[in-house]
């Protein structure tokens, strides 16, 4: 049925699913899977827009927790794919910089992909509009059919409301 299936990574809990039922579905239909784990830059140690007047510090910090991040990626991707080849299943992997949902839905299209996997917070209304929704652009401008794996949806712990403490003269 899909012969090459992109299966969209992060650094959730809920990815270890996304990949098992990904793989799951490579086996059953004897397709090749694409593993895309996206960084993006809009991360709390960005030091911002422009370098002007950033000092030569603030950037070799982000510089040095960027490439972390990029070690971090590169190791979880290739023990994915080492796990899904020792499975019998073709397996590529890919990490970009940019846009989560635009790059996927690029890798997608420029692999060719039949289908994308991808997570999917269960954030909805203010909370889905403030922090964006990657599952939410992918499924309205990915190329090929989409399948996102629900996650648990955590909610902010909202304060508790003042007590009222009545004084009577």
């Amino acid at each position: 049925m899909f012969q090459k299936i992109l299966v969209a990574i992060d650094d959730s809990e809920l990815s270890r699913t996304i990949f098992e039922r990904s793989l799951t579905l490579a086996k059953a239909d004897r397709s090749e899977l694409m593993l895309i784990h996206v960084l993006t830059m809009l991360d709390d140690f960005y030091p911002g827009d422009t370098f002007i007047g950033i000092p030569a510090s603030a950037m070799r910090i982000y510089a040095e927790k960027l490439e972390k991040r990029e070690q971090a990626g590169i190791e979880k991707l290739r023990l994915l794919e080492s796990e899904a080849t020792a499975a019998g299943v073709v397996t590529k992997f890919t990490q970009n910089i940019g846009d989560p949902g635009k790059m996927i839905c690029e890798v997608a299209k420029t692999w060719n992909a039949n289908l994308v996997v991808i997570g999917r917070r269960g954030l909805s209304g203010l909370s889905e509009l403030f922090s964006g929704s990657v599952s939410n652009y992918v499924l309205h401008h990915s190329p090929c059919d989409v399948l996102t794996i629900q996650g648990i949806a955590r909610t902010v712990p909202q304060p508790e409301p003042p007590k009222i403490v009545a004084c009577a003269t």
